[in-house]
């Protein structure tokens, strides 16, 4: 299969999908989404495979187990490599992301010790300057507001310090582009400029070592 882009009916999908977010329009549209929304997602990851590893698409379904939120279904459609890095679409166009979303106490704690160290630390501000040279942008998640427990308020990286999680991020709205083979450029473009945020975080933060819940 080969990756065309996603037509305009994929985004007109879940522009009615955030008007009517029902299990009735769901299913009335699932053949809908089957061809205009999650196909052209699979052939994208398999473009994707050869450089950055196999890929895998989200359920569409929400969990809301615990959110006050009961609609049953995402507005976006998510895909994820291995290799590092996550296509999402929606009716607001096309965003990709990579780096470590939210870490675990382990990871937060390897995390925090490489960024305050100085040679891993000032490695860590080189390659964000690098990332956010070549476009995506580079935002650290669940910030604290003061400084972590053990750590001066005046570091010279607190700034980072204070991220529960770190991830580059881009995003592109609507347009006809989107809707042709050259929709691969921009992504592959972003995952390649990203990955050496990625390459940091695997090698100074590593997959979580706690037992599973």
């Amino acid at each position: 299969m080969t990756f065309h882009g996603w037509p305009a009916e994929a985004l007109e999908f879940y522009e009615q999908l955030e008007t009517d977010n029902s299990r009735t329009f769901w299913q009335a549209q699932r053949a809908r989404y089957e061809r205009d929304v999650r196909t052209p997602m699979v052939e994208l990851l398999d473009a994707l495979e050869p450089e950055f590893g196999p890929g895998k698409i989200f359920r569409p379904n929400r969990d809301v187990r615990f959110s006050a939120d009961k609609s049953p279904y995402k507005t976006h459609i998510g895909g994820y490599l291995e290799g590092g890095g996550y296509i999402q679409l929606s009716a607001d166009g096309l965003a990709c992301g990579n780096g470590m979303y939210q870490l675990a106490t382990d990871q937060l704690a390897r995390y925090r010790a490489a960024v305050a160290e100085d040679l891993s630390g000032a490695e860590l501000q080189r390659v964000i300057a690098a990332v956010e040279a070549a476009g995506p942008g580079v935002h650290g998640r669940d910030a604290l507001k003061t400084a972590p427990r053990g750590i001066a308020k005046d570091h010279p990286r607190i700034e980072l310090l204070r991220n529960k999680g770190l991830v580059a991020w881009q995003e592109w709205e609507p347009a006809a582009w989107l809707g042709t083979a050259a929709a691969l450029e921009p992504i592959v473009g972003f995952l390649r400029a990203s990955q050496p945020l990625m390459s940091w975080l695997d090698g100074h933060v590593g997959p979580s070592e706690l037992p599973e819940r």
